[in-house]
Protein backbone atom coordinates (compact mmCIF):
# COMPACT_ATOMS: atom_id res chain seq x y z
CA UNK A 1 0.00 0.00 0.00
CA UNK A 2 1.30 3.43 -0.98
CA UNK A 3 0.65 6.43 1.30
CA UNK A 4 2.32 9.06 -0.89
CA UNK A 5 2.04 9.80 -4.60
CA UNK A 6 5.17 9.83 -6.73
CA UNK A 7 4.69 13.57 -7.14
CA UNK A 8 4.74 14.03 -3.36
CA UNK A 9 7.90 11.94 -3.04
CA UNK A 10 9.59 13.89 -5.81
CA UNK A 11 8.60 17.18 -4.17
CA UNK A 12 10.06 16.13 -0.84
CA UNK A 13 13.41 15.09 -2.28
CA UNK A 14 13.64 18.16 -4.51
CA UNK A 15 12.65 20.81 -1.94
CA UNK A 16 13.41 19.05 1.36
CA UNK A 17 9.89 19.44 2.76
CA UNK A 18 6.28 18.42 2.16
CA UNK A 19 3.00 19.50 3.81
CA UNK A 20 0.24 16.86 3.93
CA UNK A 21 -3.25 17.30 5.33
CA UNK A 22 -5.14 14.97 7.68
CA UNK A 23 -2.18 13.21 9.31
CA UNK A 24 -4.41 12.55 12.35
CA UNK A 25 -8.16 12.14 12.79
CA UNK A 26 -10.41 14.93 14.06
CA UNK A 27 -10.86 13.02 17.32
CA UNK A 28 -7.12 12.59 17.80
CA UNK A 29 -6.57 16.27 17.08
CA UNK A 30 -9.09 17.31 19.72
CA UNK A 31 -7.48 14.99 22.26
CA UNK A 32 -4.04 16.43 21.53
CA UNK A 33 -5.36 19.96 22.03
CA UNK A 34 -7.05 19.00 25.27
CA UNK A 35 -3.90 17.36 26.64
CA UNK A 36 -1.77 20.37 25.78
CA UNK A 37 -4.34 22.79 27.29
CA UNK A 38 -4.15 20.80 30.51
CA UNK A 39 -0.37 21.25 30.57
CA UNK A 40 -0.73 25.00 29.94
CA UNK A 41 -3.09 25.30 32.90
CA UNK A 42 -0.68 23.31 35.05
CA UNK A 43 2.18 25.64 34.06
CA UNK A 44 0.42 28.57 35.76
CA UNK A 45 1.45 27.05 39.08
CA UNK A 46 5.19 27.33 38.30
CA UNK A 47 7.59 30.25 38.10
CA UNK A 48 10.47 28.39 36.44
CA UNK A 49 11.06 25.31 34.27
CA UNK A 50 9.86 22.12 35.95
CA UNK A 51 9.47 18.36 35.62
CA UNK A 52 12.32 16.00 34.76
CA UNK A 53 13.45 14.11 31.67
CA UNK A 54 15.68 11.07 31.35
CA UNK A 55 18.89 13.15 31.55
CA UNK A 56 17.72 15.19 34.54
CA UNK A 57 16.83 18.43 32.73
CA UNK A 58 13.36 19.98 33.13
CA UNK A 59 10.61 18.62 30.88
CA UNK A 60 8.49 21.79 30.76
CA UNK A 61 10.21 24.87 29.30
CA UNK A 62 8.78 28.29 30.21
CA UNK A 63 9.75 31.31 28.17
CA UNK A 64 11.03 34.48 29.84
CA UNK A 65 8.10 36.53 31.14
CA UNK A 66 5.93 33.51 31.90
CA UNK A 67 3.38 34.11 34.66
CA UNK A 68 0.18 32.64 36.04
CA UNK A 69 -1.75 35.42 34.30
CA UNK A 70 0.05 35.01 30.97
CA UNK A 71 1.49 31.50 30.70
CA UNK A 72 4.41 30.99 28.33
CA UNK A 73 4.79 27.23 28.05
CA UNK A 74 6.93 27.07 24.93
CA UNK A 75 8.22 23.49 24.92
CA UNK A 76 7.52 20.08 26.42
CA UNK A 77 10.35 17.59 26.11
CA UNK A 78 9.46 13.98 25.27
CA UNK A 79 5.69 14.27 25.85
CA UNK A 80 5.26 10.66 24.67
CA UNK A 81 7.04 9.55 27.87
CA UNK A 82 4.28 10.99 30.06
CA UNK A 83 1.25 10.74 27.77
CA UNK A 84 -0.18 7.57 26.24
CA UNK A 85 -1.97 9.77 23.72
CA UNK A 86 1.23 11.32 22.39
CA UNK A 87 2.99 7.93 22.46
CA UNK A 88 0.21 6.49 20.30
CA UNK A 89 0.44 9.36 17.79
CA UNK A 90 4.22 8.96 17.66
CA UNK A 91 3.87 5.27 16.80
CA UNK A 92 0.68 5.07 14.79
CA UNK A 93 -0.20 8.34 13.05
CA UNK A 94 -0.12 8.45 9.26
CA UNK A 95 3.00 10.58 9.68
CA UNK A 96 4.99 7.44 10.49
CA UNK A 97 3.86 5.74 7.29
CA UNK A 98 4.77 8.83 5.25
CA UNK A 99 8.29 8.80 6.71
CA UNK A 100 8.65 5.06 6.16
CA UNK A 101 7.88 5.53 2.45
CA UNK A 102 10.51 8.24 2.15
CA UNK A 103 13.42 6.84 4.19
CA UNK A 104 12.30 3.31 5.09
CA UNK A 105 10.81 0.83 4.94
CA UNK A 106 12.37 0.35 8.38
CA UNK A 107 12.58 3.44 10.61
CA UNK A 108 13.22 4.28 14.25
CA UNK A 109 12.02 7.06 16.56
CA UNK A 110 14.71 9.55 17.55
CA UNK A 111 12.99 12.09 19.84
CA UNK A 112 9.82 14.09 20.31
CA UNK A 113 8.80 17.48 21.66
CA UNK A 114 6.02 20.05 21.63
CA UNK A 115 6.86 23.58 20.50
CA UNK A 116 4.19 26.16 21.19
CA UNK A 117 3.79 29.86 20.60
CA UNK A 118 0.91 31.03 22.74
CA UNK A 119 -0.92 34.24 21.65
CA UNK A 120 1.32 37.28 21.61
CA UNK A 121 4.44 35.45 22.83
CA UNK A 122 7.86 36.49 21.64
CA UNK A 123 9.36 33.03 21.09
CA UNK A 124 11.09 32.72 17.76
CA UNK A 125 13.35 30.05 16.30
CA UNK A 126 16.53 31.26 14.64
CA UNK A 127 17.63 29.69 11.38
CA UNK A 128 19.28 26.32 11.77
CA UNK A 129 19.46 22.75 10.48
CA UNK A 130 18.38 19.86 12.69
CA UNK A 131 21.10 17.42 11.64
CA UNK A 132 23.96 19.28 13.39
CA UNK A 133 22.13 18.65 16.69
CA UNK A 134 21.77 14.92 15.98
CA UNK A 135 24.47 13.54 13.64
CA UNK A 136 23.94 9.98 12.43
CA UNK A 137 25.98 7.65 10.23
CA UNK A 138 23.67 8.56 7.35
CA UNK A 139 21.32 11.51 6.86
CA UNK A 140 18.05 9.72 6.04
CA UNK A 141 16.28 11.58 8.83
CA UNK A 142 12.98 13.43 8.86
CA UNK A 143 11.54 15.96 11.30
CA UNK A 144 7.74 15.69 11.26
CA UNK A 145 5.88 18.78 12.48
CA UNK A 146 2.24 18.01 13.25
CA UNK A 147 0.02 21.12 13.27
CA UNK A 148 -2.02 20.94 16.47
CA UNK A 149 -3.44 24.38 15.60
CA UNK A 150 -4.08 26.07 12.28
CA UNK A 151 -0.76 27.52 11.13
CA UNK A 152 -1.16 30.92 9.47
CA UNK A 153 1.11 33.64 8.15
CA UNK A 154 0.43 35.63 11.34
CA UNK A 155 1.10 33.08 14.08
CA UNK A 156 4.75 32.29 13.46
CA UNK A 157 4.77 29.55 10.81
CA UNK A 158 7.76 27.41 9.94
CA UNK A 159 9.92 29.13 7.33
CA UNK A 160 12.20 27.07 5.09
CA UNK A 161 14.75 27.51 2.34
CA UNK A 162 13.85 24.89 -0.30
CA UNK A 163 16.65 22.69 -1.57
CA UNK A 164 19.15 23.55 1.16
CA UNK A 165 19.04 19.94 2.42
CA UNK A 166 21.23 19.16 -0.60
CA UNK A 167 23.74 21.83 0.31
CA UNK A 168 26.38 22.13 3.04
CA UNK A 169 25.93 21.37 6.72
CA UNK A 170 26.55 24.81 8.18
CA UNK A 171 28.42 25.57 11.39
CA UNK A 172 26.20 26.29 14.39
CA UNK A 173 29.19 27.43 16.44
CA UNK A 174 30.07 31.12 16.87
CA UNK A 175 33.15 32.37 18.71
CA UNK A 176 33.59 29.02 20.39
CA UNK A 177 29.96 28.78 21.52
CA UNK A 178 27.37 26.35 20.11
CA UNK A 179 24.49 28.75 19.50
CA UNK A 180 22.24 26.34 17.60
CA UNK A 181 21.86 28.78 14.70
CA UNK A 182 23.66 29.61 11.47
CA UNK A 183 25.34 32.85 10.47
CA UNK A 184 22.51 35.31 9.56
CA UNK A 185 24.41 36.23 6.40
CA UNK A 186 23.69 32.76 5.01
CA UNK A 187 19.96 33.44 5.23
CA UNK A 188 20.14 37.06 4.08
CA UNK A 189 21.78 35.93 0.84
CA UNK A 190 18.78 33.69 0.06
CA UNK A 191 15.93 35.58 1.72
CA UNK A 192 14.01 35.91 -1.55
CA UNK A 193 13.63 32.11 -1.65
CA UNK A 194 12.08 31.67 1.82
CA UNK A 195 8.80 29.71 1.91
CA UNK A 196 6.35 29.91 4.83
CA UNK A 197 4.65 26.60 5.62
CA UNK A 198 1.01 27.10 6.57
CA UNK A 199 -1.92 24.70 6.80
CA UNK A 200 -4.93 23.59 8.74
CA UNK A 201 -4.72 21.80 12.06
CA UNK A 202 -4.08 18.09 11.60
CA UNK A 203 -1.65 18.64 8.74
CA UNK A 204 1.97 17.58 9.00
CA UNK A 205 5.08 19.14 7.51
CA UNK A 206 7.76 16.57 6.74
CA UNK A 207 11.18 18.20 6.70
CA UNK A 208 14.58 16.75 5.86
CA UNK A 209 16.92 17.10 8.84
CA UNK A 210 19.46 19.08 6.77
CA UNK A 211 16.96 21.70 5.56
CA UNK A 212 17.57 25.29 6.72
CA UNK A 213 14.57 26.58 8.65
CA UNK A 214 13.38 28.96 11.37
CA UNK A 215 10.25 30.82 12.48
CA UNK A 216 9.11 34.24 13.67
CA UNK A 217 7.18 35.20 16.84
CA UNK A 218 3.42 34.69 17.07
CA UNK A 219 1.79 38.07 16.41
CA UNK A 220 -1.78 36.76 16.39
CA UNK A 221 -4.39 36.27 19.10
CA UNK A 222 -4.39 32.48 18.57
CA UNK A 223 -1.93 29.79 19.59
CA UNK A 224 0.44 27.92 17.27
CA UNK A 225 1.33 24.53 18.69
CA UNK A 226 3.31 21.77 16.96
CA UNK A 227 3.98 18.19 18.01
CA UNK A 228 7.38 17.41 16.53
CA UNK A 229 8.73 13.89 16.08
CA UNK A 230 11.96 12.86 14.41
CA UNK A 231 12.43 9.53 12.65
CA UNK A 232 15.53 8.02 11.06
CA UNK A 233 16.46 5.10 8.83
CA UNK A 234 16.89 1.88 10.80
CA UNK A 235 20.40 1.36 9.41
CA UNK A 236 21.74 4.64 10.86
CA UNK A 237 23.66 4.88 14.14
CA UNK A 238 24.04 7.92 16.38
CA UNK A 239 27.46 9.58 16.29
CA UNK A 240 27.05 11.86 19.31
CA UNK A 241 24.96 11.70 22.51
CA UNK A 242 21.25 12.32 21.93
CA UNK A 243 20.43 15.95 22.75
CA UNK A 244 16.98 14.90 23.96
CA UNK A 245 17.28 11.31 25.26
CA UNK A 246 14.08 9.43 25.99
CA UNK A 247 13.08 6.00 27.21
CA UNK A 248 11.58 5.55 23.73
CA UNK A 249 14.63 6.68 21.72
CA UNK A 250 15.60 4.19 18.97
CA UNK A 251 12.27 2.36 19.16
CA UNK A 252 11.59 0.58 15.85
CA UNK A 253 8.26 2.00 14.65
CA UNK A 254 8.10 0.46 11.17
CA UNK A 255 9.79 -2.45 9.44
CA UNK A 256 12.39 -4.90 10.71
CA UNK A 257 15.86 -4.81 12.24
CA UNK A 258 18.50 -5.28 9.55
CA UNK A 259 21.59 -5.76 11.68
CA UNK A 260 23.45 -3.47 9.29
CA UNK A 261 24.82 0.09 9.33
CA UNK A 262 24.93 2.45 6.35
CA UNK A 263 27.17 5.51 6.10
CA UNK A 264 26.97 8.61 3.91
CA UNK A 265 29.85 11.04 3.32
CA UNK A 266 29.72 14.38 5.14
CA UNK A 267 31.64 16.29 7.76
CA UNK A 268 30.54 18.71 10.46
CA UNK A 269 31.46 20.08 13.86
CA UNK A 270 30.33 17.95 16.80
CA UNK A 271 27.39 19.62 18.60
CA UNK A 272 27.33 20.68 22.23
CA UNK A 273 24.64 19.16 24.43
CA UNK A 274 22.23 21.74 25.91
CA UNK A 275 22.77 22.49 29.56
CA UNK A 276 19.47 24.35 29.88
CA UNK A 277 15.99 22.94 29.43
CA UNK A 278 16.11 23.02 25.62
CA UNK A 279 17.90 24.40 22.58
CA UNK A 280 16.05 27.69 23.14
CA UNK A 281 18.60 28.40 25.86
CA UNK A 282 21.40 27.70 23.36
CA UNK A 283 19.93 30.14 20.84
CA UNK A 284 19.35 32.75 23.54
CA UNK A 285 23.00 32.35 24.54
CA UNK A 286 23.97 33.90 21.19
CA UNK A 287 22.40 37.16 22.34
CA UNK A 288 24.46 37.15 25.49
CA UNK A 289 27.70 36.30 23.67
Amino acid sequence: MSFLTQEQKDTFWETGFLVIEDAVTAEELEELRSEFSRWVEESREYKSDYGETLDGRPRFDLQPGHSAEKPGLRRIQSPEEVSDLFANIMRNAATVDFCAELIGPSIRFHHGKINSKLPGTATQVKWHQDFPFEPMSNDDMITALLFVDDVTLENGPLEVLPGTHKGPIHSHWHKGVFTGSVDPGIIDAQSDKIVKCTGKAGSVCLMHARLLHGSAPNLSDGSRTLYITTYYAEDAIELSPNHLPSTLTHELVRGEVSGRVRCSPYEMAVPALPEGTSFFSQQEGELAG
